[in-house]
């Protein structure tokens, strides 16, 4: 970004789904920041507790987007669909922003011209008392050069944050989105691994995000959660190699990662089932080889 653009439109995407009990602090927390220049827009996926009165009564101080009930990949598509702004900011609405996130942002995105997208570190924190609890594990500040490790060896040595930790350049998000919305969940890791295929990055080691952690949204780290896991894995893999073939060696360890998983847990819909002979109908012998070995060493990790 040049000079010219330290005041650009930042766009803060708040995507929805009935937490309308956390949303009014959320959307507070980005009224509250330091930088100025922001359109909120506040997508709101077929909420069906009082999220919808919660958004009208910010009047004319957000952008609301209702749509029906579509998963989380829906309302990134609608949210950045209605943005206008030079850089986009992803926020869940059960977290919140520390007053000055969006300024450091814009700092970061005008320093070094060349990136399309910064992450940051999340400070995890209970709910309802605000106590620390972890915090996200990628670490240290640096710029990020992941292409040709993800194009040649298959590898992201990179533990990406959380949805409001991601940030990018519009030009970027328009190489990416609108995505697959039958990615209904977890739809960010399809986000953060596009992104690193497709462009030098930003982490910043600074806790510029609260993530708030109230029981039901660590399912990652919930054993009766895993095929859920073994699903997003396996579509996220399918989606990025249709579409960026060059991506190939990532996805055949994700996907292999994703059925080792679903086979432990024994629940694999006809539709994963479908998804799964599509995608090995599509490789190579030596491929398939190869996935499915690597299956049998993670239904046995899992």
């Amino acid at each position: 970004m040049s000079e010219a653009n330290l005041n650009s439109l930042v766009s803060v995407i708040i995507n929805n789904y009935n937490y309308g009990r956390f949303l009014p602090e959320a959307i507070e927390s980005v009224l509250s920041q330091t930088y100025t220049n922001i359109e909120i827009i506040v997508v709101d996926d077929g909420s069906i507790d009082n999220s919808r009165e919660v958004i009208a009564s910010y009047q004319d101080k957000i952008i609301p987007v209702l749509k029906e009930n579509g998963g989380q990949a829906s309302a990134f598509n609608a949210g950045f669909k209605a943005s206008s702004g030079d850089i986009i900011c992803m926020l869940d609405s059960d977290d919140v922003f520390i007053p000055e996130k969006v300024t450091e942002i814009v700092k970061i995105f005008n320093q070094y011209s060349d990136i399309g997208w910064c992450f940051h570190r999340l400070r995890f924190v209970e709910a309802k008392t605000g106590e620390y609890i972890k915090l996200s594990r990628e670490s240290g500040t640096r710029i990020c050069d992941f292409r040709a490790q993800l194009k040649n060896d298959g590898k992201l040595p990179f533990y990406s944050p959380a949805t409001s930790g991601l940030c990018f350049e519009r030009s970027l998000l328009q190489q990416i989105l609108p995505m697959p919305e039958i990615i209904r969940i977890t739809s960010d890791n399809y986000l953060k691994i596009a992104a690193a295929a497709l462009s030098k990055g930003y982490f910043l080691d600074n806790q510029l995000a609260y993530l708030r952690l109230h029981g039901s949204n660590n399912y990652t780290e919930k054993p009766d959660k895993q095929h859920l896991v073994a699903r997003v894995a396996i579509l996220t893999a399918y989606n990025l190699r249709e579409k960026w073939p060059f991506l190939a060696k990532y996805t055949n360890k994700l996907f292999s990662r994703g059925i080792g998983i679903a086979r432990k847990t024994g629940r694999i819909t006809p539709e994963d089932t479908l998804v799964i002979k599509t995608y090995l109908s599509s490789i190579s012998p030596w491929e398939k080889m190869e996935i499915s070995a690597r299956s049998v060493y993670f239904y046995l990790k899992s």
